[in-house]
């Protein structure tokens, strides 16, 4: 035996007697060091000459706009405005796509009434929503919901009614054999066969609500990121607009952060190797 495999044993060995695991470097901290870089490359170009601020500030002048919106309130205000919104369109979308992904995913019937409609309807943008919802619930909060509402729906519909579709067959019939009940079939079973799809479709789902809550907050409202894109966009502030699109990358980074830690518990029965690769 090489001393190659000889370590590689001694190590199995060790995890499986619960014994010492070799140490692994942080890793936490690596995210940061990409958009870190590009900033100080970009101040760097324009501090030399060679690049234009004007359209594009440096990330200086960003955070002097964003420092100044942090200091008057206006950011707590837009960003309190949009995670609002978020979360009412959220919890709706994602509940929808619940029940109606799993009504496909089980039952021949229902899928073959209604997928095809929702199949076709998710093919319509998100714009051409905004004056149909503005006619049905006008101006105020109810369209801007329904609008994120309908950006979440479709990827969470689509993630369960595939992950019941894509069941395998040999765990329903080991089920069987146990001769475990219909309820205990369900929790014991196929719930924790389609979890794991369900939690990545909740997090896509979770995404395009923060995508769709541009295009609702740009359709008439006072508060919120949306609105300070425009605002920056009618005054010619680019500094107003790149300070709006990082607050929006950093809520919605910290809102999936979240998500994950909420949902991480109930995988933990999962036996993966992604910390061992």
């Amino acid at each position: 035996m090489s001393a190659v495999e000889a370590e590689a044993a001694e190590t199995v060995r060790q995890e499986r007697q619960g014994g010492p695991k070799p140490r692994r470097p942080n890793l936490s901290l690596l995210g940061f060091v990409l958009p870190v870089l590009l900033a100080l490359l970009w101040e760097g170009l324009v501090a030399a000459g060679i690049a234009n601020g004007r359209l594009m500030p440096p990330p200086s002048v960003i955070g002097r706009t964003l420092r100044d919106l942090a200091t008057s309130g206006e950011l707590l205000t837009h960003a309190t405005a949009t995670l609002s919104r978020v979360a009412a369109g959220f919890g709706l979308g994602a509940l929808a796509g619940t029940v109606l992904g799993a009504l496909t995913g089980a039952l021949p019937v229902a899928r073959r009434l209604l997928d095809p409609t929702l199949q076709a309807l998710r093919a319509i943008p998100s714009i051409a929503w905004v004056p149909l919802f503005i006619l049905w619930l006008g101006i105020f909060e109810a369209s801007k919901v329904a609008l994120i509402a309908v950006g979440v729906f479709f990827p969470v519909y689509l993630g369960v009614a595939a992950a019941i579709q894509g069941i395998d067959r040999k765990i329903v019939e080991v089920g069987r054999v146990f001769r475990l009940s219909r309820l205990a079939m369900v929790r014991r079973v196929l719930l924790p066969a389609i979890l794991p799809d369900w939690i990545t479709a909740l997090r896509s789902g979770l995404g395009l609500g923060f995508m769709f809550v541009v295009a609702a907050e740009i359709m008439g409202a006072s508060e919120g990121l949306g609105y300070l894109l425009v605002d920056g966009q009618q005054l010619g502030r680019p500094d107003t607009i790149i300070a709006a699109i990082i607050s929006f990358a950093v809520l919605g980074k910290l809102a999936d952060g979240l998500l994950v830690a909420i949902t991480r518990p109930f995988l933990a029965w999962q036996d993966t190797a992604r910390d061992k690769l």
